[in-house]
């Protein structure tokens, strides 16, 4: 959740929804995002919504802020149900961050509650928190586990020191292998976070991860190109020569070898970044968004979207607490999406997919540049004659030049 918002036209203090996303409602699942904004110690690469201040003033606060999201839950089922929505269990929830564990896992748990009492869960939903190593600890994921959580997502990163120190992680390595094991104790799924190209980091230093991550053997795994965010940390220093900048082609080359020792491992690709054991071990709640389901975002500065209307929640946590204390929308802005722009990003999200993109859901330039995309080596030509565009590993290297050859104009 980048921390710059996005422009928009002026939210409903009451947060009513047009009619419109009334249309096909029963094609879509919902899910629900709960953002925590509260880490520990900010890291120098990320650009995120979140705060180190353990008090802020207020609702702001951590030992609030479980009391204020809950309230916007509260919120958010009665305009649902205002805006003539029919009442949809949750098929996903998301804690993410921010550092949601910093939290403790009673307060998680009651704004699960909160939501399971509007909404309910889909028989078999999926709800994860994303959680620092150092941030839990048995006692507080079997909490989880007894309130309905089924998934943990552990922000591992890298298993050298050296590269976690320019990371600014405060876990230590060893630390990971543990919490892993605590979770599959409690009964949770687990996935883990890594992140390739930091500076520094060497191929050898890369392949130490991947291998360490693997031998604990998750049920997914998510690896991410480092990209560095004006105004960050991490950004000065490579501006003021402290740290080496960010090499593309180290970038591709570190892919490969993910894609290569993770598949190797029994983990399967289903989105360019992430991997999982089996299909059914994909993260549903990141599918959800890919396939443009609906979604509502707790927190400050999260984003929802119903329907094709897209909205996002003021940035700071006093000024979110005290919009919801005066039962008004912590909305700053929101959009309604036209059937063009629908479809262009329908285009960028399932060409990522493993699953594909129906190529005779494209106009006839994009689909005239599909067969481009096959000779040079970009597209999977059997997937291709079976009407899909997927990958293939050169094209997930190239997945932002490929999408935007087959973009209408």
């Amino acid at each position: 959740m980048p921390s710059v918002l996005p422009l928009g036209d002026p939210a409903p203090a009451d947060g009513l929804l047009p009619s419109q996303v009334l249309a096909d409602v029963g094609r879509r699942k919902f899910g629900l995002y709960v953002h925590i904004p509260f880490c520990a110690v900010r890291c120098g690469y990320c650009d995120f919504n979140t705060y180190t201040a353990t008090e802020l003033g207020g609702g702001a606060s951590q030992a609030a802020y479980s009391g204020t999201a809950a309230s916007e839950v509260d919120f958010a089922a009665k305009v649902l149900e205002d805006s003539g929505l029919p009442r949809r269990p949750m098929s996903t929830v998301f804690f993410g961050g921010g550092t949601p564990t910093l939290l403790p896992a009673e307060d998680l748990a009651g704004i699960l509650r909160t939501a399971v009492g509007h909404w309910g869960l889909e028989d078999g939903a999926e709800v994860t928190t994303e959680a620092n190593p150092d941030s839990v600890t048995r006692e507080s994921l079997q909490v989880l586990k007894d309130a309905g959580f089924t998934r943990v997502s552990f922000g591992m990163q890298s298993a050298v020191p050296h590269v976690l120190k320019v990371l600014d992680r405060t876990h230590t390595p060893s630390r990971v292998p543990q919490v892993v094991q605590w979770a599959r104790e409690a009964g949770l799924a687990v996935s883990l976070d890594l992140i390739y190209g930091t500076p520094g980091e060497s191929m050898a230093d890369w392949r130490e991860s991947l291998e360490t991550a693997l031998s604990y053997e998750p049920d997914h795994i998510s690896a991410y190109a480092l990209i560095v965010e004006d105004g960050t940390k991490l950004a000065a220093q490579i501006r003021r020569g402290e740290v080496p900048g960010i090499d593309d082609d180290d970038h591709a080359a570190k892919y490969e070898l993910a894609d290569q020792l993770i598949s190797e491992a029994g983990l399967g690709w289903y989105e360019v970044s992430n991997w999982a054991r089996t299909p059914e071990q994909a993260c549903r709640h990141n599918l959800a968004y890919w396939r443009g389901d609906d979604w509502w975002g707790i927190g400050p500065g999260a984003h929802s979207h119903v329907g094709g209307v897209r909205w996002w929640n003021v940035k700071h946590p006093a000024a979110y607490a005290s919009r919801l204390v005066a039962g008004e929308s912590p909305a700053a802005g929101r959009e309604t999406l036209d059937a063009g722009t629908r479809d262009v990003e329908r285009i960028m999200l399932e060409a990522r997919l493993v699953s594909g993109l129906a190529i005779d859901g494209l106009d006839k330039d994009g689909r005239r540049a599909v067969a481009g995309l096959i000779a040079d080596g970009l597209a999977d030509p059997a997937a291709a004659f079976q009407g899909r565009l997927v990958l293939t590993l050169k094209g997930r290297l190239l997945a932002d030049a490929v999408v935007r050859r087959i973009l209408p104009d």
